[in-house]
């Protein structure tokens, strides 16, 4: 196990340092810096993939644990589990000493100093942190992994693995913000391809190195495990593939590939990827089909994985040497200080017909919004295949809010939203409000129950089971109570923007995506406690519904027009260094965006206070109706007994009047 993982390390940062070191003189002539020295010239690329093929071992681990392999029947990890998560650990402590040992050579790299001279004297570098964003990133990275690292040695049972597994993962992401994709044209797209890419690699790449050291290992259910990561692995490899292409197209022109050290390794990591690709498909066509047939037969299995493995290590060397080598020049002209800020220009005021017209697709919403639509229609196609119906306004409703969700990300309307206030209050409208509310209205756990098939004998717990210990969970059935619901839902919209928070996040594209998902999250959380078809897992009572909608309204009516009538504008500062040449009266433009967000969002919020209403007084009339049929069957028992206690009172009564009559 310990050969197999140096192997992969020692293969990856071999290729990564020759290829770098072929680049690097280039990469200093074009910044202007001295030689840093062979130290960080040749460290710097071998550090980083050790460390990336480490991030990898350790996603994989994690994954191999969570998804792959079964649990004890009480929940503990079994052995195979125990011996993943194990592993996991010590790859994530290789992972954060990379990362550390990364942000002395990064400041080395930045300023042109020699390691030596960077410890020599720390403090002005160690100043120089907070400031240089490559140094920060890798910080965040040592810290992400030390946790993950230290989880890896406190966990035993099972249900802590999906969590560790998410904190792996987002380990990556500092790396994803930082580099050639955080800078230069088009970076909006560079950077969301590039979270993709290694999020589709850390869990295809480290999955397939999890499966091999489990081979390795002599462990158990590799039929089973090889199964399931057969189907995560051709969507990783379609995932990584087309993020890849975007990613290098942003950054080399069609014309230039074939020209340049940049050209020459997207071509020899596309090639990579080709190979990969088809090692993966004879995976699936010949070793899983192998195992199936007879679980005690690995070697095909084994043969083809060492061999993926291998290329896969490499292929990260290739993108590790990509990161340090400088794209193509192409034309030179300077960018428009909008053009340096957004990634991408603008063509003029924003209009109905450029609102329409001028898309911006975005990778990670945009993609999310189709990929949800997709998968809603084949459960729905799964219903009616197994001769069961699903209402027509569900599926209106799911399609409308992944619709919606898709405009106001990847039109012109989210083209224009980080650039022009009213443009950007409106888009936050229809994420955070008319998104959610048709969402909830499709009932997509409802659809889930019905359609997720329930784990295999044996296998590990699989989505119908994370789905179901997530609704039980505490943490959800306390964010559902209506009270949290509402204070999260209005509470986003006066810290963002009454608060100052979005002065401070205002020009940042990780911080606009970030936000963007927050909304959606908490605007399907508070139509789901409102007026979601879905079960709750502690039904709040119809008066506390209708109480949450009403408040609700009331308060973004107060919002709004604390956003029309306020004297200091919303991110001031960050507009006015735009410069667009147009909406320059910033005071305007907020109060356009106002009564945008009135007319996207009111409408939607009244009609939630109505649905919650008559819900409420359906609620009653059902009670009602019950108690009826109850009284016509049995009789009214609350009724008798009241007779009977006035027959019981006329008797003591006429008892007490009987020696007053006597006399």
């Amino acid at each position: 196990m310990v050969g197999a993982m140096l192997g992969w390390t020692a293969g990856a940062a071999v290729v990564a340092t020759m290829l770098a070191a072929v680049s690097s003189t280039e990469v200093l002539r074009l910044l202007g810096l001295p030689d840093p020295g062979a130290l960080t010239r040749y460290g710097l690329p071998a550090a980083t993939a050790v460390g990336e093929v480490s991030a990898a071992v350790m996603v994989g681990s994690l994954l191999l644990a969570a998804v792959l392999v079964p649990p004890q029947r009480s929940g503990v990890l079994d052995v195979d589990g125990y011996r993943a998560v194990r592993t996991a650990g010590a790859a994530a402590a290789v992972w954060a000493g990379c990362a550390l040992a990364l942000v002395p050579l990064s400041l080395s790299d930045t300023s042109g100093q020699p390691v030596g001279v960077v410890f020599a004297d720390p403090l002005p570098f160690l100043r120089a942190v907070g400031e240089i964003e490559v140094a920060t990133a890798w910080l965040w990275t040592a810290g992400l992994a030390a946790v993950v690292g230290l989880g890896c040695r406190l966990v035993l049972r099972h249900r802590w693995t999906p969590l560790l597994l998410v904190l792996a993962v987002a380990s990556l992401m500092p790396r994803a913000v930082t580099g050639h994709s955080s800078a230069g044209g088009s970076h909006d797209l560079a950077t969301n391809s590039l979270v993709l890419h290694l999020v589709a690699v850390g869990l295809w790449a480290g999955g397939l190195a999890a499966l091999v050291l489990h081979t390795v290992r002599g462990g158990g259910h590799l039929d089973l495990a090889t199964r399931r990561f057969s189907a995560l692995a051709a969507a990783g490899f379609v995932v990584m593939a087309v993020s890849g292409v975007v990613n290098a197209a942003v950054r080399v022109p069609l014309g230039q590939v074939f020209d340049g050290a940049y050209g020459f390794v997207v071509l020899a990591k596309g090639m990579a990827l080709v190979v990969v690709g088809w090692l993966g498909w004879r995976q699936r066509t010949v070793a899983v089909t192998a195992l199936a047939a007879d679980p005690a037969d690995r070697r095909a299995f084994t043969r083809l994985a060492v061999v993926e493995s291998a290329v896969l290590a490499v292929t990260v060397g290739l993108g590790v040497a990509l990161g340090r080598t400088p794209p193509p020049v192409g034309e030179q002209r300077d960018p428009s200080l909008v053009e340096e800020v957004l990634g991408y220009g603008l063509d003029g005021a924003p209009t109905p017909v450029r609102m329409l017209t001028e898309w911006r697709f975005d990778l990670l919403l945009g993609t999310a919004a189709v990929v949800l639509a997709a998968l809603y229609l084949l459960g729905v196609r799964r219903v009616r295949a197994a001769g069961g119906r699903w209402p027509l306004r569900r599926t209106v409703g799911w399609l409308l809010g992944c619709l919606v969700l898709l405009l106001a990300t990847s039109s012109g309307v989210g083209r224009y939203a980080p650039a022009v206030f009213s443009v950007h209050l409106a888009a936050t409208a229809a994420i955070a409000v008319v998104a959610p509310l048709c969402l909830v209205l499709g009932a997509p756990l409802t659809l889930a129950a019905r359609t997720v098939r329930p784990r295999p004998d044996g296998a590990a717990p699989g989505a119908r089971d994370w789905l179901r210990a997530m609704y039980a969970s505490t943490p959800v059935r306390a964010l559902t109570h209506p009270a949290v619901a509402v204070a999260a839902f209005v509470g986003t919209f006066y810290l963002l923007y009454l608060a100052g928070l979005y002065d401070a996040l205002a020009g940042s594209h990780v911080a606009h995506v970030l936000t963007n998902v927050w909304l959606m999250a908490v605007g399907s959380l508070f139509f789901w406690v409102t007026v979601g078809l879905d079960p709750l897992p502690r039904p709040p009572a119809p008066t506390a519904r209708v109480g949450a909608a009403v408040v609700a309204l009331a308060a973004y009516a107060f919002f709004l027009v604390s956003v029309i009538n306020a004297q200091t504008v919303v991110a001031a500062e960050y507009y006015t260094s735009l410069r667009r040449g147009f909406f320059d009266d910033l005071a305007a433009d907020q109060r356009l965006g106002g009564n945008l967000a009135w007319a996207v969002g009111e409408l939607p919020l009244l009609l939630a206070a109505v649905l919650a209403t008559v819900r409420w007084a359906s609620a009653d009339e059902r009670r009602a109706r019950r108690r009826d049929e109850q009284i016509d069957r049995d009789g009214d028992e609350d009724l008798a007994a009241y007779n009977a206690m006035l027959r019981g009172l006329d008797g003591v009564r006429g008892e007490a009047d009987g020696p007053d009559r006597r006399r």
